[in-house]
C-alpha cells in the first residue's frame, strides 16, 4: 500500500493564530475608535452633560417668563409689572429716574 507522507510546512501552523490576530485586532480596533467605541462614547457623555447644562438653563428662563406673563394676565395684573414692562419696551422714563436695565425680556 502507498502512502504519501507530506512534509510539515513551516507556516501551517500559523495560520489559525494569525487569523484569530487579525480577527482580534479588528474588533479591537473598532471598539474603541469606531462609531459606538470608547472615544464616541466619552464624547456623547460630553455632549449630554453640555446639552443638560443647557436645558436647565433654558429651563429656568422658561419659569422666570412664565411668572412675568402670570404676573401681566388678566386676573392678578400689578400695576409696578404693567408699568415696568411698558417702560422698557417703549424705552421711556421720567428725568428724575434713574434706570438701570435688567436684560430678561
Amino acid at each position: 500500500m502507498w502512502t504519501r507522507h507530506h512534509k510539515q510546512r513551516k507556516f501551517g501552523r500559523f495560520v489559525l493564530p494569525a487569523i484569530t490576530v487579525a480577527f482580534l485586532s479588528y474588533f479591537g480596533y473598532h471598539s474603541i475608535h469606531g462609531d459606538l467605541g470608547l472615544i464616541a462614547t466619552d464624547e456623547f457623555e460630553r455632549q449630554r452633560v453640555a446639552r443638560a447644562a443647557e436645558l436647565s438653563k433654558l429651563t429656568e428662563r422658561r419659569e422666570a417668563l412664565e411668572r412675568q406673563v402670570q404676573l401681566l394676565s388678566d386676573g392678578s395684573l400689578e400695576k409696578d409689572m404693567l408699568d415696568e414692562t411698558a417702560r422698557y419696551q417703549l424705552n421711556v422714563s421720567r428725568g428724575d429716574e434713574i434706570v438701570i436695565f435688567n436684560d430678561y425680556f
